[in-house]
């Protein structure tokens, strides 16, 4: 069944919100898409559901995407989620939640049987939806009724009692365009600045990013770190990371050819910084598997998930 797919309108073979739901099969994972609601495109940098084929015990480990992730369990919940690097023991079972921009890797484990909607948000779309300053989630994976509040686990609830999909996109949807029409605008200059890094995949220096937006750079790094969650500097760094992984995923480029292409002095410091934001080397990266959103470490015998985040 290895990348098989089909069509499904709607709830029993009717239309439905924004149009078709497609279901296709991807190694050990169904994923389940439909187009992106206008409202929602913008802030938007990935919206996927998938179900696993054959419920089956992982660990992962999450990299940095330059982004900000929503993620709604609808069915068994993580084990454990530990951020690498930090003074912490880990979340312990954690369900449906919000993870803020990082700059280093997490590990997670998973008892089987996930089903969940994986939402992607640039930097800004997440700190209108979030509606508090994305500082206070650097490099956090914190329970979703602690951001979005209690009726956060009031809309998980009825999603995950339905089995339709396009259903599940509705009440998605609606509860996400709601709160994107009450959350704060983003500075204009915070934003010009992020097109600014992002646009040049973090090649572009603070302090000309700084001129172009006419603030003093230390100015800059205070607001575009509160609305963004990592300084300049350090979404820079992630972004050439992003940008090194897709390179690498192309399979057309030697490392000495990628780190002149991302800005690394050498294959040196291009390796240096695979371990420090993903925990692991180039070469590794590319050879691993793929859960949803993350490298897989471990799985069973018969497990053979690869959809992977960079093929959106």
């Amino acid at each position: 069944m290895r990348g098989a797919s089909l069509v499904v309108l709607g709830a029993r073979g009717t239309t439905a919100g924004t149009g078709a739901v497609e279901i296709a099969r991807l190694g050990g994972l169904w994923r389940v898409t439909r187009p992106w609601h206008p409202g929602l495109r913008p802030h938007l940098r990935s919206y996927v559901g998938y179900w696993e084929a054959v419920p089956t015990p992982y660990e992962a480990r999450l990299v940095p995407t330059g982004c900000a992730t929503l993620l709604i369990s609808l069915a068994e919940p993580f084990t454990q989620l530990r951020r690498l690097g930090m003074r912490d023991e880990g979340s312990g079972s954690i369900g449906s939640l919000v993870v803020g921009l990082e700059d280093r890797p997490a590990i997670c484990t998973h008892p089987g049987g996930q089903e969940a909607i994986r939402v992607e948000f640039t930097p800004l779309g997440a700190y209108r939806l979030f509606g508090m300053p994305m500082s206070e989630l650097t490099n956090l994976a914190v329970e979703i009724r602690d951001v979005l509040g209690p009726g956060a686990g009031e809309l998980v609830e009825r999603m995950a009692a339905t089995r339709d999909w396009a259903a599940r996109f509705d009440l998605l949807d609606a509860a996400l365009l709601d709160r994107l029409g009450l959350g704060p605008d983003p500075t204009a200059e915070v934003d010009q600045a992020w097109q600014l890094l992002s646009g040049s995949a973090g090649a572009i220096p603070i302090a000309r990013i700084a001129a172009e937006v006419g603030w003093s750079q230390g100015y800059l790094i205070r607001r575009f770190t509160q609305q963004i969650g990592l300084t300049p500097k350090a979404s820079a760094r992630v972004l050439r990371f992003r940008r090194a992984v897709t390179l690498l995923g192309r399979g057309t480029a030697s490392l000495t050819e990628i780190s002149t292409a991302c800005g690394f002095y050498d294959q040196a410091h291009l390796n240096r910084e695979f371990r420090a934001i993903a925990g692991t080397t180039p070469g590794r990266m590319v050879a691993a598997r793929r859960v949803e959103g993350a490298v897989a470490l471990t799985r069973s015998a018969n497990s053979s998930k690869t959809a992977s985040a960079e093929a959106r």
